[in-house]
């Protein structure tokens, strides 16, 4: 039996599996420890039952998929609202020494998994899908970029990236810890303490109807001129996601509102943005390929080990040396372990043990969180749209 949902059942049906999966967190000390997306648990949940009733031969489910572009290219949009180069300048040298490790990493990303994707006689693009588009990248870029190396042949891919991702969640929380403990012991570094200069207050403005409206204008205007960017994007011939010129979009409307000194709330773009990504990540994983997956089982955990043993050797020799072999380079090394198996959540996570543990990095709080919102979402989807548009 074949059933196609239209857009509003494909939307509740994926409301239903964030509501599931935030009752499970709840209830699983698990889940909240290793950051396991609420729309991630009940996601996976729900096409688990939809994979078993299809290859029971029940029911075969298809999705309407307009929303899930949809929320998928608001929730960049506003991430491209908070790369803000004011507040990157004022990270100095070391900022930029962190932007240029994070950035290096990422087509070595790409080369370890194109390299096993060869060796273990699977598709390249596959491997791309499980290097820096899912480990850097996230769940949102995995899905996002799947979708164009499948339309080149990659059957599974969108799956297999996610899948990759999942497994970064949780590695991503196991790895960096250890990895800066280790650096600290051998090199016995001490903190330096709390630093007055730096301010890691955070004011929540207050959010009604009238603050939510104004995020909504700005997110709705830097995404119309991000569809702009996007058809001169097109004009390179190289196949750029939808959701890069959205991102373009909001990075260029949250700069101009820097040079025109004007207040932007971001809370309530935060707000929006979060929102978006919980339903985009619900519709896309209720309609996870659980069949290609599997097929792919043995390689796939041969690279994610690869990738995680990797970016533990990476961090300790490169990310600890370029930004200066003390306290809170080491406290870095955690975040970049947490960001470039995981997401930011891992990053914040690991720095926040370290510093529970071990005292204050204020240097590295301040810094980390900027340039990763910078370094990472303006350069990954470019070095992974060169791999794609290499070895397809």
């Amino acid at each position: 039996m074949n059933i196609k949902l239209d857009i509003l059942q494909s939307l509740g049906l994926a409301i239903i599996a964030l509501i599931l999966g935030m009752g499970l967190k709840k209830k699983f000390s698990f889940l909240r420890t290793f950051f396991i997306p609420a729309p991630v648990i009940g996601g996976l949940l729900i096409s688990l039952v939809v994979f078993i009733l299809g290859q029971a031969g029940l029911a075969y489910f298809e999705f309407d998929k307009i929303l899930q572009d949809f929320f998928m290219n608001i929730f960049f949009t506003a991430i491209g609202l908070s790369a803000s180069f004011a507040m990157l300048k004022r990270s100095g040298s070391l900022g930029l020494r962190l932007a240029l490790a994070i950035i290096i990493l990422l087509p070595l990303q790409n080369i370890i998994g194109v390299a096993l994707a060869k060796i273990l006689a699977i598709n390249p693009l596959h491997g791309i899908a499980m290097g820096s588009t899912s480990m850097t990248g996230g769940i949102g870029s995995a899905i996002s970029f799947g979708k164009i190396m499948e339309d080149l042949g990659a059957n599974g891919s969108t799956s297999i990236g996610v899948a990759a991702a999942t497994f970064g969640l949780l590695a991503g929380s196991l790895v960096g810890g250890p990895t800066a403990k280790r650096l600290i012991n051998k090199y016995t570094l001490k903190t330096k303490g709390s630093q007055s200069g730096l301010d890691n207050k955070k004011i929540s403005a207050l959010i009604n109807q009238e603050s939510l409206t104004q995020a909504i204008i700005i997110i709705g205007l830097a995404a119309l001129l991000g569809t702009f960017i996007n058809k001169i994007l097109a004009l390179t011939g190289l196949n750029f996601p939808y959701y890069v010129g959205c991102q373009f979009g909001g990075l260029i409307v949250r700069n101009i509102y820097d040079g025109l000194k004007k207040p932007i709330n971001m809370t309530n773009i935060d707000t929006v943005g979060n929102i978006s990504l919980s339903l985009f990540l619900s519709l896309a994983l209720i309609n996870l390929n659980l069949k290609a997956i599997m097929s792919l089982a043995g390689p796939m955990v041969i690279i994610m080990i690869a990738q995680a043993i990797f970016i533990s050797l990476y961090t300790s020799l490169v990310t600890f040396n370029i930004l200066g072999r003390d306290y809170d380079a080491a406290v870095m090394v955690a975040g970049h372990c947490g960001v470039g198996l995981g997401q930011t959540p891992n990053a914040m996570a690991n720095m926040e043990a370290i510093i529970e543990e071990k005292g204050p990095a204020d240097v590295a709080m301040f810094i980390f969180p900027i340039v990763l919102a910078i370094a990472v979402n303006l350069t990954n989807p470019i070095v992974i749209t060169f791999f794609i548009n290499t070895f397809s």
